[in-house]
């Protein structure tokens, strides 16, 4: 099991970083340097939890406690900044201007979310952090989860966009694995493997975005 999760954990690093840096270099629309900026901070922030966790698995006599719970809190952050860039793709693809309280109400949820992660009841290097915070700092996660997937599923499905028209499902299959971790996995431990289905959702999610800058970018 170690040396299945090192694969994969190091191959999802190396996937999401290098896509993340190629699109930067070759995109030339906004939408797809957003995407490319969105894949870097999701495989820097994914490392910081990442690695110590691969070093526990080879190393079961040290305590890793407070390197996974401290890369668990910058995951947390990096993943909301994900899907707020992911918000500016959809503004940036379908050139939407205005639309400012729909705006504020995004960047007030991620901000909510990131100063949440940052509160110190987290307990982030506590053996047993606290369920309770685990509640409150996912609620507006989310919901801003929750905007993403009407909005582009609104202009990528109901408005026959071909390109994206599988991101809502990508986003939803995200947020479907991840909520039933947050709210079982401190009773039920097995339900943390779904963690395996969301990452591969976030790479489903990248590679729309690159195979869809190359088919327009070409």
């Amino acid at each position: 099991m170690a040396l299945f999760e090192t694969v994969f954990d190091t191959a999802y690093l190396l996937f999401a970083l290098g896509t993340g840096i190629y699109m930067l270099c070759r995109a030339r629309r906004t939408q797809f340097r957003l995407f490319g900026a969105m894949a870097v901070v999701l495989g820097a922030g994914d490392a910081f939890h990442l690695v110590p966790r691969m070093l526990a698995l080879w190393n079961p006599g040290r305590d890793f406690t407070a390197a996974l719970g401290l890369g668990q809190m910058v995951t947390s952050v990096t993943m909301t900044i994900f899907y707020l860039l992911l918000y500016h793709v959809w503004r940036s693809r379908y050139r939407i201007l205005g639309r400012t309280g729909l705006t504020a109400a995004v960047y007030l949820l991620a901000g909510a979310r990131i100063l949440l992660c940052l509160l110190p009841q987290n307990g982030w290097t506590e053996r047993a952090p606290s369920y309770l915070f685990g509640l409150y700092r996912n609620l507006p996660f989310v919901l801003l989860g929750g905007v993403l997937i009407v909005l582009f599923f609104r202009w990528t499905v109901l408005r026959d966009d071909g390109g994206f028209r599988f991101l809502w499902l990508a986003v939803t299959a995200s947020f479907l694995c991840y909520i039933p971790v947050v709210l079982f996995a401190e009773f039920w431990p097995g339900v943390g493997m779904l963690m395996i289905p969301k990452t591969l959702a976030y790479v489903w999610i990248l590679l729309i975005g690159l195979q869809e800058m190359r088919w327009r970018e070409q």
